[in-house]
């Protein structure tokens, strides 16, 4: 073994690592108020473009729990670099794409680049940063983010007005040229801690399967002509995770492992959580729709409401800390649930005439809500995971946190679908999506029981919240 390899500045890596990362949430975000528009170049109803979403987020579903694996394998720079590869390839295929099925191949190709990039640019600062670093890095690394989070709806209404949708796609390009540069000249070789254990094929094939089989059998629900074919992928689906839960029950090092849900607080912020993100993932794709369809409102005035959710989640950060050390986690997590989930229901009550400033007050504050929540899970969910377990706890949540994401986009999608079939339209109204809005709430709503569920005292060593006799009351 070589003495310890000196790394360059701890802010030059997390930068870099902060420009993927950029370059995914910008994409994620322009291409949610541009999804009106393609569906008419299409020639599909809007609420079809829903599996140009889930197609991206079922790959990073898939792919998430293995990137650790892979960059083992083969590399963590080589590893890196390649995603930011594949995702450039796969936004040029998406910009050259002239119907649904194509853009849907280069989005899964496009989730594929993505996949690796977050997680494995993570790593990259855990195997190269000094662990005093380590917290600052991080916050290096999530400026970009951040950044490509609040930038995107602006930019996405600003290109489909006055641009066409493509430059989407192609904006990725110069972006993506730069990061993997920036990769080659200053991101080290990165040595494997460990000697990579065998791959769990089987797991990793039932496991996509299952996933994808059920994701793409929701699509196709609400289409009228494809039920039997829907309830097929849905049952095919259903059986390989089965079969998937089984197989892990008898294997050490399964892809997911399960067991860590017998772990109470990691259990209870798995299920809320994902109950939660359902209402979240149906978010980015009902409101452009609603604004653009629904309400007639400009590609430009639909990207500038979109962005307050962004940055009433950027408000949110300053108060998180103190908010979970004031009420604790168990009373934060009910009481702001409540508040999140309602704070959608709201949506369902738009119209054209309500003034700008009361609606992008509305949607900060859901922006606010939602972002606090989501911090409380993601915090709570490791505190009783053992140190040896984290990695694998990591992978479970992450792929969890994706498909539940898509889960929403299906679900949004689909409650459109029925009741515009309920209605006879041929384009979703107004009222068709004030349903959906508050279909998708109850959904969120229904998490309050599992959040009352967590101990009075989870979280406690935390967020240094103190024991008062209040915590007791139901």
């Amino acid at each position: 073994m070589v003495s310890q390899p000196v790394y360059p500045d701890y802010r030059i890596i997390s930068l870099i690592v902060g420009c993927a990362i950029f370059l995914e949430q910008v994409d994620g975000t322009v291409l949610a108020t541009a999804l009106p528009t393609m569906a008419r170049d299409f020639s599909v109803s809007a609420p079809a473009m829903s599996v140009a979403v889930t197609s991206y987020l079922l790959a990073l579903a898939i792919l998430i729990p293995v990137s650790g694996a892979i960059a083992d394998r083969f590399g963590v720079k080589r590893v890196f670099n390649g995603s930011i590869a594949v995702f450039i390839l796969g936004s040029i295929l998406c910009s050259l794409t002239h119907n649904l099925p194509m853009m849907v191949a280069a989005r899964l190709l496009q989730g594929i680049g993505g996949a690796m990039m977050t997680p494995v640019g993570r790593l990259v600062i855990l195997r190269t940063v000094d662990r005093k670093h380590l917290v600052s890095s991080m916050s290096w690394t999530l400026m970009p983010a951040i950044l490509g989070t609040m930038a995107g709806p602006p930019l996405g209404g600003f290109i489909v007005e006055y641009l066409d949708w493509r430059w989407i796609f192609y904006i990725n390009v110069p972006i993506g040229v730069l990061g993997y540069w920036l990769v080659r000249r200053y991101i080290p070789v990165v040595c494997s801690m460990a000697r990579p254990s065998r791959f769990d094929w089987l797991g990793f094939t039932l496991c996509s399967v299952g996933l994808g089989c059920v994701l793409f059998g929701l699509e196709l629900f609400g289409e009228n002509t494809n039920v039997f074919n829907a309830v097929c992928l849905v049952a095919l689906g259903a059986f390989a995770l089965l079969a998937y839960f089984l197989h892990a029950k008898r294997r050490v090092d399964p892809v997911i492992d399960l067991t860590l849900m017998r772990i109470d607080s990691f259990r209870l912020s798995v299920i809320s959580g994902s109950l939660m993100r359902i209402t979240q993932g149906a978010q980015p794709f009902l409101l452009p729709l609603l604004f653009q369809i629904g309400l007639a409102f400009s590609a430009v005035r639909s990207g500038q409401l979109i962005l307050a959710i962004s940055l009433g989640a950027l408000l949110s950060r300053s108060f998180t800390t103190r908010l979970l050390r004031w009420f604790g986690f168990r009373r934060a997590m009910v009481y702001n649930g409540v508040l999140a989930s309602l704070g959608y229901a709201v949506c369902a009550f738009f119209r054209a005439d309500w003034p700008f400033w009361l609606m992008f007050g509305l949607l900060v504050c859901c922006g606010a809500f939602m972002s606090f929540q989501f911090a409380a899970y993601n915090t709570i969910a490791y505190e009783a995971v053992p140190t040896e377990r984290m990695s694998a706890a990591n992978s479970f949540y992450s792929t969890l946190q994706q498909l539940m994401l898509s889960v929403g986009v299906c679900c949004g999608a689909l409650i459109l679908k029925l009741t515009m079939a309920l209605t006879h339209n041929v384009e979703p109204s107004r009222l068709n999506f004030s349903v959906a809005f508050l279909i998708v709430t109850l959904i969120s709503l229904s998490s309050t029981r599992w959040h009352r569920a967590f101990a009075h005292d989870a979280g406690h060593e935390l967020s240094g919240h103190r024991h008062r006799t209040d915590d007791h009351q139901h």
